[in-house]
């Protein structure tokens, strides 16, 4: 039986297949885990078709996702810390069904009343490790529910990069003219902290790979394909790769000698005069990214998890911000992803009408007596019933007194 941690990992590989392929193929970062996360903490809230359709979002039964979510909450990577947050309005219109999914969180989730801009914002700074300064759904006034979570880390490289030309890059890649210097695998690295190498897979072809290691255990894969082949199939095929090498498993790695020599899109292959064996070495760029994405897309699943939580009639937001740079020394990388609720207009507004009625000139004043049986004869109305027994015009006022005589 496949461990949880096992269908977590391909889980949530999956569901960033459904992510990216969404984006698409322009510039960005994303974290699938951020958003996998929210779903799986709110789907034991859906039933009926909504809950097959976060089954199949999520990649696993729901108990399993809410489960292995739980944990990674409890329990987050010390290089990669979390949070999350449930927040609602004063008077928000959530029924038991809210109720008991809010009784099934974590105790690491804050719950409470919902923070203002000031106070989402201030909540995005301090748990992506400064990385996120703003919110990624707008607070307003018809504001009454927000789920978030929050991933960051910040990590150097074993051994940082060396420097090379950017026209190193070779004469078929239209970066070699767009920057002067890229990153190159240190030639100097005794202790393996970079592993390159040519990868033969199924679905996407030939591919060029680089793992680098982190201080304290974090990798960062980079994984490049013909350019023909579409990202989002790229992206599932780093990920498989790279679950690949941090479970140790073994990967198809092509022998250089099998291999023609020449440029190509992808590698440049030579035959050099030298005592030491067959061996690879990576030229990338730095790179940095700052992305936000619309999750409102169907197959995303944030319409469904609006849909377990509330009657499904309010207008509602998903978006995720994303911080992302690779540099010479290392990798930092930060997301918030958030799933907002607000009122419609059946409902009105959050805020509260206040009138203040002054009574400012002369005025009337009437008292009734209530009485609703007569004594000894049940079901007959009293005449006391709804008597008016004073009344007054008030023209002229006076100064309050302490008058503590009254009888009550």
């Amino acid at each position: 039986m496949p461990s949880r941690a096992g269908v977590a990992a391909r889980s949530v590989a999956r569901y960033a297949s459904l992510l990216h392929a969404e984006i698409g193929a322009v510039h960005h970062a994303a974290s699938p885990l951020g958003a996998w996360l929210l779903l799986a903490l709110a789907a034991p809230a859906a039933d009926g078709a909504d809950r097959e359709g976060l089954t199949e979002i999520l990649g696993c039964d729901i108990g399993t996702a809410a489960a292995a979510a739980a944990d990674l909450i409890k329990h987050p990577h010390h290089l990669v810390p979390n949070a999350a947050a449930v927040w609602t309005a004063n008077g928000a219109p959530l029924d038991e069904r809210f109720e008991k999914f809010r009784t099934t969180l974590p105790s690491q989730v804050a719950t409470g009343a919902l923070p203002d801009q000031a106070g989402l914002d201030r909540w995005a700074h301090d748990h992506t490790l400064g990385l996120i300064d703003s919110f990624p759904v707008r607070w307003d006034e018809s504001l009454y529910l927000v789920l978030a979570t929050a991933l960051a880390t910040k990590v150097s490289w074993r051994t940082p990069f060396d420097l090379a030309p950017a026209t190193s890059l070779g004469s078929m890649s239209p970066w070699a003219a767009q920057v002067t210097r890229v990153l190159r695998t240190p030639e100097d690295d005794r202790n393996r902290d970079h592993d390159q190498f040519i990868c033969s897979t199924p679905d996407v072809g030939e591919v060029a790979v680089h793992v680098a290691a982190a201080v304290e255990g974090l990798l960062v894969i980079s994984v490049a394909a013909q350019p023909d082949i579409p990202a989002s199939e790229v992206i599932a095929a780093a990920h498989r790769i790279g679950m690949a090498v941090a479970l140790g498993a073994d990967l198809p790695r092509r022998d250089l000698a099998d291999l023609p020599l020449g440029e190509g899109r992808l590698w440049l292959l030579r035959e050099e005069t030298s005592t030491e064996s067959d061996a690879c070495v990576a030229l990338l760029p730095a790179w940095s990214a700052q992305s936000l994405h619309d999750l409102h897309d169907p197959a995303l699943g944030f319409g469904l998890l609006v849909r377990s939580l509330t009657d499904g009639r309010d207008p509602w937001d998903a978006q995720q911000a994303v911080q992302a740079r690779y540099s010479r020394t290392g990798f930092e990388a930060a997301a918030v992803t958030a799933a907002a609720v607000y009122l419609s207009a059946r409902l009105g507004t959050r805020r509260r009408r206040v009138a203040e009625l002054r009574f400012g000139h002369p005025y009337a004043v009437v008292a009734f007596t209530l009485d609703e049986v007569v004594s000894g004869q049940a079901g007959q109305q009293s005449l006391w019933n709804a008597l008016p027994v004073f009344s007054a015009w008030v023209a002229a006022p006076e100064e309050p007194t302490d008058d503590r005589s009254q009888r009550t």
